[in-house]
Formats: structure tokens, sequence, C-alpha cells
């Protein structure tokens, strides 16, 4: 199995660099709301890495 990064989504850009796309949101209810959007939509999985930061991953 393989997993790929698709997404991640932060209150605090400084946690984050590019190559995939980040979705920087004002609060930790509106980063919930953006990432379980984008994983239905991507056919995806949200995992958390910190209170501040969540990423989207694809696993095949």
């Amino acid at each position: 199995m393989s997993a790929r990064i698709v997404a991640v989504v932060t209150i605090n850009k400084e946690h984050v660099a590019g190559g995939v796309p980040v979705f920087v949101v004002p609060s930790r209810e509106r980063m919930q709301q953006t990432a379980f959007t984008l994983e239905k939509v991507l056919d995806a999985m949200v995992h958390e890495l910190d209170d501040e930061t969540l990423i989207v991953v694809r696993h095949k």
C-alpha cells in the first residue's frame, strides 16, 4: 500500500511549506471543516499532525 499527501490544512502557516496545496484557515473549527470537505472531495483521509495542522492523505 502506498500513500500520498494531497493537501495540508493549518491555522499556523509557519508550520508548513510548499509541495502540496496548503490551506491556511483562521480557526481550529474551520481547519476541521476544510479538511473534512477535502477528504470527501479527494476520496482521502485526514490525519492530525498536531493541534494546528491536519494533512489529507490518499491511500492506494
